[in-house]
């Protein structure tokens, strides 16, 4: 018997939100809360990019109105903020309140994605898949061969936490199973085995839009090139901490500076200090940041402002040590004698 077509004649694009959230938890959220709540949700059937900044523009309000709504979604047991060694936020579990919730397809067309050289504070909602979900994926043929695969390179059984983080690499940041199997040998080889560090690589790369493991490879060998060439611009030998590449991978990702910007910095670190070189040159490149430097020029500028400023304090301070006294000038310009007989003729 052949098989039958099941269609609809038309497609009406929904972001379902389950009646236990309209019941339990929407009476006591304040406008802001709901608001971002109902973002997620509607990103999350998406599959697209958010962050932070995005969420507050989108709804007027300041970044710290969105993270207070985060955190009281996760003090009520919505969400769970996933956040990296420095208490970052780079991803977002949502509990899932009901199933069967519609992929929305209109938002591509209204949501701009934000730019190649904008760093995102918050990289990709990652759902939290239900037992079924989880089941499917491990009866995929294909996604069997890659937790094989996982498990011979992690030598460990994969827990559903790394499970979950598993169909999040493939499903939401699209990795094919080549790629999927590249980024586990380069984490595994690093002596990194946890997912977390795992999915934040995985992330660095889709940002990047690295969807091979050739381009993986090329990305990986210019990013070590930086690496030491920062390193050897700080007087460091050796290979970085886990630390320094936390303060590199700031400056380049981050910040999204460019190589000479950042030894120029390494070399002005040098000049200043023996000790603390990260740190020192961590607050150079924050106030450039916050300057808006892009280009070695930027800086060209900013000194010659630092000079003017630091020459009309000069200058103030020089003539203030110029101006004379109170009490010398009183007694400069008073002729005490004479005074002494007008008060004796009155």
């Amino acid at each position: 018997m052949a098989g039958i077509n099941i269609y609809q004649d038309s497609y009406i694009g929904a972001t379902i939100i389950s009646n236990r959230f309209i019941d339990e938890y929407m009476k006591d959220a304040n406008d802001a809360q709901l608001k971002v709540y109902l973002y997620l949700l509607r990103m999350l059937n998406a599959h697209l990019q958010t962050d932070i900044s995005d969420i507050a523009d989108r709804f007027n309000h300041t970044e710290k109105d969105v993270m207070r709504a985060l955190e009281y979604w996760e003090k009520r047991g919505l969400v769970c903020l996933d956040k990296d060694e420095n208490d970052k936020l780079v991803g977002i579990r949502m509990k899932n309140l009901c199933h069967g919730e519609n992929t929305g397809e209109t938002i591509e067309e209204t949501h701009a994605p934000a730019p190649a050289t904008a760093p995102a504070q918050l990289s990709y909602i990652k759902p939290n898949y239900s037992a079924d979900q989880i089941k499917n994926f491990r009866e995929d043929l294909s996604s069997s061969n890659l937790i094989m695969l996982a498990e011979a390179y992690l030598a460990r059984p994969l827990s559903q936490a790394d499970l979950n983080s598993l169909v999040f690499i493939r499903d939401v940041l699209g990795f094919s199973d080549d790629l999927a199997d590249h980024l586990l040998q380069y984490c595994v080889g690093r002596g990194k085995r946890d997912f977390r560090y795992i999915e934040k690589v995985a992330i660095s790369w889709k940002e990047q839009g690295i969807t091979t493991p050739e381009e993986a490879e090329e990305n990986i060998s210019r990013y070590n090139g930086e690496v030491y060439s920062i390193m050897n611009g700080l007087g460091k030998k050796g290979n970085p901490t886990d630390i320094e590449i936390e303060y590199i991978r700031r400056w380049t990702d981050e910040y999204g500076f460019t190589q000479d910007i950042i030894l120029e910095a390494c070399n002005r670190t040098v000049l200043a200090t023996d000790t603390n070189r990260f740190n020192y040159a961590e607050s150079i490149l924050r106030r450039w940041k916050e300057k808006n430097v892009r280009h070695k020029s930027d800086i060209d500028v900013l000194d010659k402002e630092h000079e003017k400023k630091a020459e009309k304090a000069a200058s103030s301070g020089r003539q203030q040590a110029d101006k004379p006294k109170y009490g010398a000038m009183m007694q400069n310009t008073i002729d005490f004698d004479e005074f002494e007989k007008k008060v004796l003729k009155e």
